[in-house]
């Protein structure tokens, strides 16, 4: 044992865990690579050879980094655990009329969970990945905090992470552009490595064709769900629709429908099997609702301060004040209009570069 200590390294066999794995390797801990393999990709039905992580590919190069290293890798297997929990999840967040949030859920549910019990299977004191954020012990609390990185900070993925898997969690990347750490490998003599491109797919569906998935996975799904109709927000007919788990919040493309101007998705609902369609400014919330929230920061929601809150991972935020309904949601009340606000979604709430906390988006 080093005194630095054990720490277990999540290593996809791409640039940004395997530059983790020798920056920790470096300092002096005692590094163990670990691969999970998440998904079958042939299972998947695509058309694409797979761009993410845990193909037989990344596995090797994984495994190929280790040894050069002179430190243990291993390979855990997690596809029943995540497909029973994220793709049943993403199916019924789908049929239910919302947009879910598969990243943010394995995170949460299955790679953090899978990380800590091996770590102590193995006698890790710490687990470590690739993401592009920070972790800081303050006054008693373990907070997440945006990286260094604008263009890649991850921290909006982290929101659902509990003390206890931040207290034995380290992420070397958060303090480093995208380009350094590129040319950290480069300088280390892995320059393949460092051209390697990334993956911006969901990864259980390599071919980014989320709506082909959902007719490989449920068994008469078109059947269920075609004939419905899009309407206005008066509840006038405007036209037939392809199925409501088809479409998502601010889809403007592939409506198949002419009004004389640009039409946008702005709600799905399910119970009727209609999707209502309005212009652009009929997207636009200054209020929304969420649920199933997790705090990091603090442990209750300050509702005397202005918080930045983030819709979407690319959502560069709006100022807002929050508050906690008698139901246990936390409301936000946005300082300005907000487009696009779709129900499954996550929303984040920052205080400067921390992470107060977040939730899920609820169907208001």
């Amino acid at each position: 044992m080093t005194k630095k200590g054990k720490v277990l390294v999540a290593m996809s066999g791409g640039i940004d865990s395997s530059v983790t794995a020798i920056l920790l390797h470096e300092e002096g801990y005692e590094v163990i690579g670990v691969t999970m393999k998440t998904w079958d990709y042939a299972s998947s039905g695509g058309n694409r050879k797979s761009t993410g992580c845990c193909s037989l590919d990344d596995i090797n190069d994984a495994r190929i980094l280790a040894v050069n290293y002179g430190f243990h890798h291993i390979i855990i297997d997690i596809r029943e655990e995540f497909g029973d929990y994220i793709i049943d999840n993403f199916v019924e967040e789908y049929t239910a009329g919302r947009t879910p949030n598969p990243c943010v859920l394995c995170n949460t549910h299955i790679k953090w969970d899978a990380l800590l019990r091996r770590a102590d299977q193995l006698g890790c004191d710490f687990i470590a990945t690739g993401h592009y954020a920070n972790v800081r012990e303050e006054n008693g609390r373990y907070i997440v905090s945006k990286g260094k990185d604008e263009n890649k900070d991850q921290s909006y993925v982290l929101w659902g992470l509990s003390q206890e898997a931040l207290a034995r969690t380290k992420f070397p990347l958060g303090k480093f552009t995208k380009q350094e750490i590129r040319d950290m490998a480069a300088a280390r003599g892995h320059k393949e490595l460092s051209k390697k491109g990334e993956s911006y797919e969901i990864c259980f569906i390599p071919d980014n064709d989320y709506r082909g998935f959902l007719k490989r996975r449920v068994d008469g799904l078109e059947e269920k769900v075609k004939g419905g109709d899009f309407i206005d927000l008066e509840g006038n007919v405007l036209g037939k629709h392809e199925g409501y788990p088809f479409y998502t919040i601010g889809q403007r493309k592939g409506l198949k429908i002419a009004m004389g101007e640009p039409m946008y998705v702005l709600r799905i609902n399910p119970e009727d099997n209609t999707v209502v369609l309005g212009v652009e400014k009929d997207l636009n919330k200054q209020r929304m609702k969420v649920r199933d929230t997790n705090l990091i920061k603090y442990n209750q929601i300050p509702e005397d301060r202005d918080l930045l809150t983030k819709v979407r991972y690319k959502d560069k935020g709006t100022m807002s004040q929050l508050s906690v309904n008698s139901e246990g949601q936390i409301e936000v009340e946005f300082h300005a209009e907000v487009k696009g606000i779709a129900p499954g979604q996550s929303a984040v709430f920052y205080e400067g570069n921390d992470v107060i906390g977040g939730g899920f988006i609820a169907r208001s």
